[in-house]
């Protein structure tokens, strides 16, 4: 009986977690600069499908489109999961719509750094939280002008907030999961921020 039990549990975390990696693995960055600017973004500036190399490579509003449909994906998976069934489940499709947005399975897994459908998950989970960090990460990218290096000090913050405060154990395991998982992806930024290497933003009209 209780082997049954907690096959039947796997099982439905299994669900959970497929769910989350299709959901994340709408690539909205990449249809955003398709449909609206006719390119595939994975052939220019860095490669990759996310928000801010479509803004460094098109224009604000299709960057917008992409920000906020990376974003949303995150969200609204986390939401519908967390009131239909529980946190738990929740969490699990939360962290795997991240993997999904990183390594998706309709563009060949290659994909963005998690930080908008990450930041769409803490909004969904903490949104207090969710407003430092943005309020947090928007000053460093206004003072600096380098995303990398919000994203990076943004995900250390968070991991910190969520760990030092009073959470839920899976909100907990989540920060951290995602927090460290979003830096990895940003490896190669780090090396060019010690280098003094990292490019920054301009914000001139395109």
């Amino acid at each position: 009986m209780l082997i049954k039990l907690l096959g039947g549990i796997m099982l439905n975390y299994f669900i959970y977690a497929v769910i989350g990696y299709l959901v994340g693995s709408i690539p909205f960055s990449y249809l955003a600069a398709k449909k609206l600017a006719g390119i595939d973004i994975r052939e220019h500036g860095r490669g990759n499908a996310g928000a801010t190399n479509v803004f460094r490579v098109t224009n604000k509003s299709t960057a917008a489109v992409a920000f906020l449909g990376d974003l949303l994906k995150g969200a609204v998976i986390a939401l519908i999961l967390k009131y239909t069934v529980n946190l738990d489940a929740a969490v699990i499709a939360g962290v795997f719509s991240v993997v999904g947005h990183c390594y998706p399975i309709f563009l060949g897994i290659r994909g963005g750094k998690g930080v908008a459908t990450t930041g769409g998950i803490v909004i969904a989970f903490n949104p207090l939280i969710g407003l430092i960090l943005a309020i947090y990460m928007f000053t460093v990218i206004g003072i600096t002008r380098i995303v990398s290096l919000a994203s990076i000090s943004g995900s250390t913050l968070y991991i910190i907030i969520i760990l030092c405060t009073n959470q839920p154990l899976s909100l907990k395991v989540f920060g951290l999961i995602a927090g460290l998982f979003v830096i990895y992806k940003h490896k190669a930024n780090i090396k060019r921020l010690i280098k003094g290497e990292e490019k920054k933003l301009t914000f001139k009209k395109k």
